[in-house]
């Protein structure tokens, strides 16, 4: 199913990343483009990315702290949220003031860390662990302007998969997703043979999706907020694809099949097993979760041991909706990207590219992911395999400890170019990944 990516060529040349479309009611005529001033280079190595032909990649900025989603203006400039603290500001702005593709220019501001974070109708929509703020974009300046305004609050405090991830549709409504605080709501949290709480209490106001306006300050979830889907354990990856109008998520499966029902599941079934969930969400959807996982194998929804399954039986999980692809368990699915851009070649447009940060819940089998995978998609739905597109983050052949990949993918983002950007949660490392096979031209009427 994995397609990796043979050797790149064009690794040392300098190429211009120039891409200008002008669509007329006449035939265009295309000419040569001149070079720009500062004419961006690939690094030699793909700063040690493994990318298919035709592309490759440099390094934006590097040893930022440890990054999670990243978002990219039309100007270029970058903004990356941060899982700890620097001299107490949690989100970086970054500009490239010369234009020769790396950056130059750091400011920081936001008292609070996080993942989410999404630029949406010339704002910064960035998230703590219990709010939603949005930050009006300045186009003359790289901060924006303070302090922001508060959209969403008053989300249930949690120890567990407390990040409040983003997505947006065209019609003005904001996506929030609100993580399980557990692995499997039981009785006795991750322990070993404890039954699962049923009804379970954590999806009146967790385990799902909320929607909210996006631009009225000061909504609750309780008295603003609507429950739009349910069952999902939790979507750290989430996107709203303009190309369907709708909303997708790679949902986190649970963990511990093996350590917490050893009668039923050796340590290969739990490493491979449950299925990572790319789900495509309408209003009122329920995914099972707590009550069913995904067996990507059999290509069922199957009865979890916490309820009464013991891996064969489908229960009461017969006719949940099953994801659109059930890919392997425990690669941890962190961010979700379909392409709109130009550069890329033909088949990678409304497509989705997907970073996999790589777990510990694979032990002790080797650990997977690690890597940003690309799925071709036609109307929606996925329209063949799923290929790795770059990998190389870890830096080694096998890992058994996260600590030990040299980076780990997590968040994506678009350039106003096309090119793909990707950042790292290990050193703070940020990629440019373009395609160098495109014909540098201007169109002109």
């Amino acid at each position: 199913m994995n397609i990796r990516s043979s050797s790149f060529f064009l690794k040392n040349l300098g190429l211009s990343l120039l891409l200008v479309g002008l669509m007329g009611a006449c035939a265009p005529e295309v000419k040569e483009a001149t070079q720009p001033a500062f004419p961006l280079s690939v690094d030699a190595d793909n700063g040690l990315l493994e990318l298919p032909d035709g592309f490759g990649a440099f390094v934006v900025a590097d040893s930022l702290g440890r990054g999670r989603h990243i978002a990219v203006r039309d100007n270029g400039d970058i903004f990356l949220k941060l899982r700890r603290l620097q001299d107490g500001k949690g989100i970086l702005a970054l500009r490239d003031a010369d234009q020769d593709g790396r950056i130059d220019q750091v400011e920081a501001f936001g008292d609070y860390v996080g993942t989410g974070m999404r630029i949406h109708e010339g704002y910064l929509y960035a998230s703590s662990m219990l709010t939603v703020f949005r930050y009006k974009l300045d186009p003359d300046k790289l901060l924006p302007q303070l302090p922001p305004d508060t959209i969403a609050s008053g989300f249930p405090e949690q120890n567990q998969h407390a990040d409040k991830t983003l997505a947006f549709d065209q019609a003005g409504n904001m996506y929030v997703n609100v993580g399980a605080p557990s692995n499997a709501c039981q009785e006795q949290m991750r322990t070993p043979g404890s039954m699962g709480l049923d009804p379970c209490p954590q999806l009146d106001l967790q385990a799902g999706i909320w929607k909210f306006s996006a631009t009225q300050a000061g909504q609750t979830q309780q008295e603003h907020g609507q429950r739009y889907a349910t069952g999902i354990r939790n979507a750290i990856a989430l996107e709203w694809n303009p190309q369907t109008d709708g909303l997708y998520a790679m949902q986190h499966g649970r963990d511990g099949l093996h350590d917490l029902w050893k009668d039923l599941f050796d340590t290969k079934e739990s490493a491979e097993l449950p299925a990572e969930e790319f789900l495509q969400i309408d209003e009122g959807d329920d995914f099972g979760w707590p009550f069913c996982y995904y067996n990507q194998l059999e290509e069922k929804k199957m009865l979890a041991p916490e309820y009464g399954g013991d891996g064969q039986i489908q229960g009461r999980c017969e006719g949940i909706k099953p994801p659109i692809v059930g890919f392997p368990g425990h690669m941890a699915p962190n961010d979700l990207h379909f392409y709109q851009g130009d550069m890329f070649p033909a088949k990678y447009k409304h497509g989705a590219f997907i970073a996999f940060h790589g777990s510990w819940n694979r032990a002790p089998e080797p650990q997977a992911g690690y890597f940003v995978v690309f799925q071709p998609m036609a109307d929606g739905k996925a329209s063949g395999d799923w290929e790795v597109f770059a990998e190389g983050f870890t830096q080694a052949d096998t890992i058994l400890n996260p600590r030990k990949s040299a980076y780990r993918p997590v968040g994506l983002a678009e350039g106003p170019d096309g090119s793909l950007y990707v950042s790292d949660s290990q050193q703070g490392r940020i990629w440019r990944i373009v395609y160098q096979n495109q014909k540098l031209a201007t169109i002109e009427e």
